[in-house]
């Protein structure tokens, strides 16, 4: 497969093996994996004060009958301004987790996605051998200069992270940190050669452990 490729300043193309990222976006997994991120980021900290917690007197403001009103046990009545909240919500965790492999799949279906909309860039980042906006700039102004990018790096590089961490919209990712929540939000991957050989080696050995145990169990009934 033909995609965009980024090296010595000029924008060309390059064979990419697309076989490992299946070609096939899974979308109720991908969508699965996005929420699982969103819902993880939560802080879960919001809280309403309930009946026993405002603050006002437990005495009863009037007399239980003959006065023409609704009875009333004290002020911080739900159905009095400035009482408690019936039911309001409490500080709790909204985390929740995938299975390793499900996760897997989700990040191995959105760069499927990114592949078939040609918004994948195989670039060669080894010139920035020194923190260099100038430089990254013009990387992203070769490229058509997009709003949102994520920089998949297969080794941490200080260099090129100084490079691009101050321009709004762009992420630098290391290969074996990415999650497909990333991959989603990151507009155009700027991906270098080593990175997507391993984030392939991941799939593939993936695939060939599953490939296996299947052909283990029909061997086996």
């Amino acid at each position: 497969m033909q995609v965009k490729s980024y090296k010595s300043g000029s924008v060309g193309t390059v064979d990419l093996d697309e076989k490992p990222f299946g070609g096939k976006v899974l979308y109720r997994t991908l969508k699965e994996a996005v929420i699982m991120y969103q819902a993880n980021q939560r802080q879960g900290t919001v809280k309403t004060k309930g009946r026993s917690e405002v603050k006002g007197t437990n005495k009863k403001p009037y007399r239980q009958k003959h006065t023409g009103r609704a009875r009333a046990g004290d002020v911080k009545s739900p159905i009095w301004r400035g009482g408690g909240t019936v039911f309001g919500p409490r500080p709790r965790s909204y985390s929740f987790y995938m299975p390793k492999k499900a996760r897997r799949v989700a990040l191995r279906s959105a760069l499927a996605g990114k592949l078939n909309d040609n918004e994948l860039v195989v670039a060669d980042l080894d010139h920035i051998t020194a923190p260099s906006a100038k430089a990254a700039r013009k990387i992203l102004a070769d490229l058509g200069s997009p709003r949102y990018a994520l920089v998949i790096l297969a080794d941490r590089n200080e260099n090129v992270w100084k490079s691009f961490r101050n321009f709004p919209g762009v992420q630098v990712r290391l290969a074996s940190e990415i999650c497909a929540y990333e991959v989603i939000a990151g507009g155009t991957l700027i991906a270098e050669n080593a990175a997507m050989d391993q984030l392939a080696a991941k799939f593939s050995a993936v695939s060939d452990g599953s490939r296996a145990a299947a052909q283990e169990a029909g061997g086996e009934a």
